[in-house]
């Protein structure tokens, strides 16, 4: 899962600093294991990591998952936020593959046109094991 992506200039020390955290760890990391991870960078405060993640979210640089209250940097360098993004997590050893799916995508769209719903974020999160666990069960 690690990505070896190059930091944006333009992103604030601190941006840097946890997108570094995320792009380096093997698994989604929760704002405190980001926080324990850079306290010898000087970030002391949960709200210096929030505030950085909101800023890498917006941007598309980063993802929250939902359901583990955790955050992966984007796989994609060129990462379009309009666009489904999906996560197949293994419940088993933790990893996250992060894909996009023009089919299921296109399908979402035809439903909100026809309910005039106006998607302003899509995400979904497909839990189970990954090919190397279902292989060892």
């Amino acid at each position: 899962m690690a990505h070896n992506h190059a930091v944006p200039s333009d992103l604030t020390r601190n941006q840097g600093l946890v997108l570094g955290a995320l792009n380096s760890s093997g698994a989604p990391l929760s704002a405190y294991d980001i926080l324990d991870a850079l306290r010898a960078d000087g970030l002391r405060a949960p709200l210096q990591v929030y505030r950085a993640l909101d800023k890498l979210v917006e941007r598309g640089l980063a993802h929250r998952l939902e359901s583990l209250n955790a955050f992966v940097a984007c796989a994609d360098e060129h990462c379009d936020r309009k666009q489904l993004t999906a996560f197949a997590i293994c419940t088993n050893c933790g990893k996250v593959d992060e894909f996009t799916d023009a089919v299921i995508e296109d399908r979402l769209g035809e439903w909100a046109g026809a309910r005039s719903f106006k998607i302003e974020r899509t995400t979904m999160e497909i839990r189970g094991k990954c090919g190397q666990c279902a292989a060892l069960a």
